[in-house]
C-alpha cells in the first residue's frame, strides 16, 4: 500500500483525490490546505481526519509515504524539496516551479533523495497519447520535424490566483501552453531546445463583464485581479532543427475556442487534439487514418487516473517514470525564455 498526503484541496485536487480513492493500492491519510474551511469540507467529503493547514507538519507528522502537491504555482517548489529532504515521493501539479533555478533545485533534491518525483503533464497519460506513441515509436512518421499546437480560450481567464502573477508566474503561457508544448515536445523525442522566440499581449484584461457566457473561475475568483498575460504565442527551436509553434489565449476576440495539437513528421502526421488521427500516404494518395478505439479524444478523468495509477506503479514497482524531473526543468527553460523573449523583443538561446 502506499499511504498518500495531499497538500491543497483546492478544484484540480479531486482530479488527484478520487483517482487514489479508486486504487486498491492507496491509502489517503492526510490533506492540507491553508483555507481551514474548505479543508474541513474537503476532509469530510473524502472520509479523511488528518487534516492540516501547515503542509511540514503534514510531511513530518502523517503516516504517508508519498505526496500530490496540488497548491499555488509559486509553491511548487519549496513544497517538493521539502518532501523529498524528509523521504516523500511526490507527484506536482504542472508547471515543475516558477523559475528554471528553482526547478534545478528539485531536479538536485530528487536526485539526492532517489525518491521519485512525477511531473504533472497529465495529456502524456491520455489514452489517444499513449496510443499515438506507439505508432512513433514504431516509425510510421518517421522524423518528426515540426509541432504546431494552440489552446485558445475567448472567455475564460479563471481569475483568482490564475492571474496573480506573484502567485502562478504567468497566465496561459505557463497554464496552458505548458500542456501544449509538453505533449508537442515529448511526442517529438523531448530534442533539446536552443532557442525561443516570444510575444504576450495584455489588451483585454479579464473581460468580466461579458455576459451570457460562462467560463471557469478559480475559488478565490476576484474580477480586481489580473496582471497577468492574456495571449502568447512562440516559436522553439530545438538542435535536431525541429521546431514547435504554439499560441495560447485566455481571452481573445475569436468566434470559438480552439484546440489542437498536429504533429509533422517525413513519413507522415498525426493530430491528437481534439480527436486522434493520423495522415500517411500510399500508391500516390494521401490517406487520413482513423484508429478504432473507444474515444479519440482527451479524456479528461481517465488521463488523471492513468496519471494516478502510473504514479503508483512508480513508487512500489520502481517503474520507469514516464515524467520525470529532468522533463519538468527542460519545460520550464522553454516557458521562462517565451516571458524573457517577450520582454526584451529578442530570440532567447538556451
Amino acid at each position: 500500500m502506499l499511504k498518500v498526503g495531499v497538500i491543497g484541496v483546492g478544484s484540480i485536487s479531486q482530479f488527484h483525490i478520487e483517482p487514489y480513492l479508486n486504487h486498491n493500492r492507496v491509502k489517503l491519510m492526510a490533506f492540507c490546505d491553508v483555507n481551514k474551511e474548505r479543508l474541513e469540507e474537503k476532509g469530510k467529503r473524502y472520509g479523511v481526519e488528518n487534516l492540516y493547514t501547515d503542509y511540514k507538519a503534514l510531511i513530518l507528522e502523517a503516516d504517508i509515504d508519498a505526496v500530490s502537491i496540488c497548491t499555488w504555482n509559486n509553491t511548487h517548489a519549496e513544497i517538493a524539496i521539502f518532501a523529498l529532504e524528509a523521504g516523500k515521493h511526490v507527484l506536482v501539479e504542472k508547471p515543475l516551479s516558477m523559475t528554471v533555478e528553482e526547478a534545478e533545485a528539485v531536479e538536485k533534491a530528487q536526485q539526492k533523495s532517489g525518491k521519485t518525483l512525477q511531473v504533472g503533464f497529465v495529456r502524456r497519460h491520455g489514452d489517444n497519447a499513449k496510443l499515438l506513441k506507439t505508432f512513433i515509436d514504431n516509425g510510421d512518421l518517421g522524423d518528426i520535424y515540426y509541432a504546431k499546437t494552440s489552446c485558445l480560450r475567448r472567455l475564460g481567464n479563471p481569475g483568482g490566483w490564475f492571474s496573480d502573477i506573484t502567485r502562478s508566474g504567468g497566465g496561459p503561457i505557463i497554464d496552458l501552453g505548458v500542456h501544449m508544448i509538453d505533449i508537442s515536445w515529448y511526442l517529438m523525442g523531448k530534442p533539446r531546445p536552443v532557442s525561443v522566440s516570444g510575444n504576450t499581449y495584455n489588451r483585454l484584461g479579464n473581460r468580466s463583464h461579458i455576459e451570457n457566457l460562462s467560463f471557469y473561475q478559480a475559488a478565490d475568483y476576484d474580477p480586481m485581479i489580473n496582471d497577468v498575460e492574456d495571449l502568447a504565442n512562440a516559436i522553439i527551436r530545438f538542435e535536431n532543427g525541429a521546431s514547435i509553434m504554439v499560441d495560447v489565449s485566455f481571452t481573445l476576440h475569436l468566434k470559438q475556442d480552439e484546440l489542437y495539437v498536429k504533429l509533422f513528421g517525413e513519413k507522415g502526421g498525426a493530430e491528437i487534439e481534439p480527436e486522434l488521427a493520423l495522415i500517411s500516404e500510399k500508391n500516390n494518395t494521401i490517406l487520413n487514418i482513423t484508429p478504432q478505439i473507444d474515444t479519440l479524444s482527451f479524456d479528461f478523468n481517465k488521463a488523471f487516473q492513468n496519471e494516478i495509477d502510473h504514479f503508483v506503479s512508480c513508487c512500489l514497482d520502481g517503474t520507469e517514470n514516464i515524467a520525470p524531473v529532468r522533463d519538468g526543468v527542460q519545460v520550464m527553460r522553454m516557458l521562462t525564455a517565451i516571458y524573457e523573449s517577450a520582454k526584451t523583443g529578442r530570440e532567447v538561446y538556451l
